[in-house]
């Protein structure tokens, strides 16, 4: 499989979470079928993309034949014999979880609950996908598997951290996969692959055997190529453990992807919170929004400039982050395979693990109140996702930690205010650069907003047609 630049002809890829369900309920394919010719795409992409960690082929097809047998007799589930893909930061019984780190590491006992959720709608996991060590950084590259490419052009990455996820369904290997969001690690990869990515509320879907993940940053989100796919996966995966430290109130995302919005009123935001570090929007990237904007204005929103109130929400940021890169790298059986940068977050982890980690946490409800006023006043806010188009393949590598967190900063300095607070955003198709490369843009709600931005973004997505364009292949 060759990988070119971008395109508009559909490849002959995989159907949508949406049609592969409705084939599979129908009998117009087999789950095992479907299956195989998710695995085929897969081995002929991976020397390109090398979207996958891990790939269960055995254990998929076997699942798939289970699968034809419950579907031949009767039985109905929202995914039952769809192949679908999760991060490797998620728990695949019998399937190590290594989170982009080298070395060995056992397999795990148990599914995590989002997998397990997964499998309980009928899903076929696939495999586990790409991505940086211990989800750091907005790239997904790493001495432990190399580097993980974007299909609408193999010299770029397709962000990250999850970035295998995104890869995966931006070359249609799979209809959808789950991700993870601490800094916008869905909706980054999402908009450098032109996606849908959800973060949802905190706790919307389970992090656990994690009561919350990195204190509380990190949540369980969706990549796919429609609204309605990332709907459907969303509702799939949600639902609370007993153990989760944040259990917001069951939202039908489905349901909400199929309504049209009420006339909102949008607030258009380009300001980014401050970092103390150097970053500028690139022209095409605000551009991009803009038109977006005005696409919104013309299907009867009103689009206001109008910039939330951050303050120094950075300063609660960096304590949960290296606090939470410190946690996962307990856990790592040879720490001597870390990156040097991994090493600094977690020296930087264990200085900010006692009093400045508890305030990070007690800030929370001020900080929303703060950001959140502008919801008295706006239904949603629409930014960038990233302040710059994706990244050359490399562009990171080699760099110190101070070095690299100013790029990331620089790059994508509006994703990661929403983790702190623990609300949802969407990011959606924007555009494209004059060279092809995929733009996002962020809808951004408060907490449980997610019926909202879904039932917006589907909207817009009829408006623009997303889906008919895809990265040429041949």
């Amino acid at each position: 499989m060759s990988v070119t630049s971008s395109g508009t002809k559909a490849p002959a890829v995989s159907r949508g979470l949406v049609e592969t369900a409705r084939a599979l309920a129908e009998g117009a394919v087999s789950a095992r079928r479907s299956t195989e010719e998710a695995l085929e795409r897969i081995a002929a992409a991976q020397p390109v993309l090398n979207a996958f960690r891990i790939v269960r082929t055995e254990a998929a097809l076997a699942e798939a034949d289970a699968a034809d047998r419950r579907l031949a007799a009767g039985e109905r589930l929202p995914l039952l014999g769809v192949p679908v893909a999760v991060k490797d930061d998620m728990d695949v019984a019998g399937e190590p979880t290594a989170f982009g780190c080298a070395g060995e590491f056992p397999p795990k006992a148990a599914d995590s609950e989002a997998v397990r959720r997964l499998r309980a709608a009928g899903a076929i996991v696939i495999g586990k996908t790409q991505t940086p060590e211990l989800g750091q950084w907005p790239f997904t590259e790493g001495p432990a598997f190399g580097d993980t490419r974007n299909p609408w052009n193999p010299a770029h990455t397709p962000g990250g951290s999850s970035g295998g996820s995104a890869a995966a369904v931006a070359a249609g290997l799979v209809p959808a996969a789950l991700g993870s969001d601490g800094a916008g690690s869905v909706r980054i990869p999402a908009a450098w692959t032109h996606l849908v990515g959800v973060k949802p509320q905190r706790g919307r879907i389970s992090t656990w055997p994690e009561p919350e993940s990195f204190h509380g940053l990190t949540v369980h989100g969706v990549l796919a190529r429609s609204v309605a796919d990332a709907a459907l996966l969303l509702d799939a995966a949600s639902g609370r453990h007993p153990g989760d430290r944040h259990c917001p109130a069951p939202v039908s995302a489905v349901e909400a992807a199929r309504r049209t919005p009420r006339r909102l009123r949008i607030a258009l935001s380009f300001a980014m919170a401050f970092t103390a570090t150097p970053k500028s929007l690139d022209p095409e990237v605000r551009s991009a929004v803009e038109r977006l904007a005005g696409r919104l204005e013309s299907l009867g929103h009103e689009v206001v400039p109008q910039e939330p109130r951050y303050g120094r929400i950075g300063l609660t940021f960096v304590p949960r982050a290296t606090g939470g890169v410190r946690d996962w790298a307990s856990r790592v059986p040879d720490p001597g395979l870390l990156d040097p940068r991994t090493h600094e977050a977690i020296r930087g982890g264990r200085i900010l693990g006692g009093l400045p980690l508890r305030a990070s946490r007690r800030a929370e409800t001020l900080l929303r109140r703060r950001v959140g006023e502008i919801f008295g006043r706006f239904d949603v806010v629409l930014t960038p996702t990233t302040a710059t188009p994706p990244l050359r393949i490399g562009a990171l590598a080699g760099l110190g930690a101070m070095a690299t967190d100013r790029a990331m900063i620089a790059a994508c300095p509006y994703a990661w205010t929403w983790n702190v607070l623990g609300w949802p955003g969407v990011n959606v198709p924007a555009g494209f650069t004059s060279e092809g490369l995929p733009l996002g843009a962020q809808l951004l709600g408060p907490a449980d907003s997610e019926p909202l931005l879904l039932s917006l973004a589907a909207q817009a997505e009829a408006a623009e047609g997303w889906t008919s364009h895809w990265p040429a292949t041949g």
